[in-house]
């Protein structure tokens, strides 16, 4: 299972599945991070955490541990 944690800087991804649950997925899904939707990995932090991406044309900070809940491809 490869996670959004795993992508690079530079890489599209498009998201196959959330895992988490309650209010944290409910969190991300608010974010715009839904099913099938098409993720560009823009920035990474020096030691890794945050991750800043673009979804659905705005820019997104996410948490590492946020990060490892969003399955891609």
């Amino acid at each position: 299972m490869k996670t959004l944690r795993d992508a690079k800087i530079g890489d599209a991804v498009k998201v196959i599945k959330l895992h988490g649950e309650g209010a944290v997925r409910r969190r991300i899904m608010d974010m715009g991070i839904t099913k099938n939707v098409e993720i560009f990995v823009r920035k990474v932090a020096p030691l890794g955490d945050p991750i800043e991406i673009n979804v659905r044309g705005y820019e997104l900070s996410l948490r590492k541990s946020d990060a490892e809940m969003i399955e891609i491809v």
